[in-house]
């Protein structure tokens, strides 16, 4: 009996060993004999951030959708499957794990700022790469696997500072801020710091956190006493419409300006959009552009969801198309590792060059930022118009 037991051990060991180096070696290989490339997503689809999440999701899918229709990448399928994070960055971090077991190869994503950083984290271990349409946040793209689609928030504040320099927008500029958020208070900085020396005066620097952010009167007051004649607003369209309404309540009308964080303001509920006629805000996408590109995503996105897509929604289309491009131009394959498709990818960004959506000749650098030109829009009667 003994020597019947010692024999199952033995065979058991070996066929566990066999077993484990197996399983390590699939590991190692990625998705061996797959013909699928699959393409993760994360961003709010429920709570206050819903409006980016879910155009982020509706502009990705449009353009996968595109390409499978037109035979895939390199002649392979693409899988699309995204996440819900809420805008949190520990649902954020699930959302990745749980893509992560669906098989996820690489990360478009993700859409808010601070889950993008935690989550860059995790990708960075895994060696996934990763592109962010909109993560603005300097800290998304600090580790080399991860690019991004939109501007930096640095460059959202020197490009805001540049626009209203170059066509003289006004004389004397107030600047209303979160303080908490660092999309938000990073934007602020580079706007104060690139200032200097331009044809306006920053007359009030007026601020705010995530515990009050619902009376803005203070901040307005400041603003009208001192003679603003444009309010700058790097935040969110949700605190921006309250800014809007009391700022009409106390017949106070200067030029409102702001940056991609307003872009959505017009689909939001019950929000009376004659308050926003007049406001600008920095933007790389215009869906009123008469390009052959931009009027049939603007066609399919309505067709599909019934509205006009934001700048989010372009940059997510975007995002997918040079994803396909960088695949393309490294001649990658679907049964490759997550880490060779990452160091293939990586390399690639920075030799492509991708005429989309939100610029032409668009390149990126080694840190992962984008090269292309910002544009502005302004609403008019409902509808975002691209400013002269």
């Amino acid at each position: 009996m003994k020597k019947v037991l010692s024999l199952f051990t033995s065979f058991t060991l070996v066929f566990l060993l066999v077993a484990c180096g197996n399983a390590g070696d699939s590991v190692t290989s990625g998705n061996s004999g797959n013909d699928t490339f699959k393409i993760g997503g994360i961003g709010p689809v429920t709570g206050a951030a819903a409006v980016y999440g879910l155009a982020v999701k509706n502009g990705a899918q449009i353009a996968i959708d595109e390409i499978n229709a037109n035979g895939g990448i390199n002649g392979y399928k693409v899988e699309y499957r995204f996440e819900d994070d809420e805008h949190d960055v520990e649902k954020s971090v699930n959302a990745y794990n749980s893509l992560k077991d669906w098989g996820m190869q690489m990360l478009s994503g993700t859409t808010t700022s601070g889950p993008c950083i935690a989550v860059a984290e995790e990708s960075k271990r895994d060696n996934m790469f990763q592109l962010t349409p909109s993560g603005s946040a300097v800290e998304c793209t600090k580790n080399s696997n991860v690019f991004r689609v939109c501007f930096s928030d640095p460059n959202q504040g020197i490009g805001s500072v540049d626009y209203i320099d170059t066509h003289n927008l006004a004389s004397k500029v107030g600047i209303i801020y979160d303080a908490s958020d660092v999309y938000s208070s990073g934007i602020y900085k580079k706007f104060i710091e690139n200032s200097k020396g331009k044809s306006f005066e920053v007359v009030a620097e007026e601020s705010f956190t995530s515990d009050s952010k619902t009376d803005f009167t203070t901040q307005l007051n400041k603003m009208k006493s001192e003679g603003a004649d444009l309010v700058f607003l790097p935040f969110y369209y949700s605190e921006a419409a309250l800014v809007l309404a009391q700022a009409r309540a106390m017949d106070y009308h200067p030029t409102f300006f702001s940056c991609d964080g307003m872009d959505g303001i017009l689909t939001l509920d019950n929000f009376d959009v004659s308050l926003a006629e007049g406001v600008m805000l920095l933007t790389p996408f215009a869906a009123d552009a008469t390009d052959p590109v931009t009027t049939n995503f603007v066609n399919v996105y309505r067709q599909r969801h019934g509205e006009i897509p934001n700048q989010f929604a372009a940059d997510s289309y975007d995002s997918i198309y040079i994803i396909k491009n960088a695949i393309e131009n490294a001649s990658l394959t679907p049964d490759m590792s997550v880490s060779d498709l990452c160091n293939g990818l990586k390399s690639s960004m920075t030799n492509i060059t991708v005429d989309g959506l939100t610029g032409l000749n668009m390149t990126w650098d080694s840190n992962g930022e984008p090269n292309k030109e910002p544009k502005a829009v302004v609403i008019r009667d409902g509808k975002y118009v691209l400013a002269n």
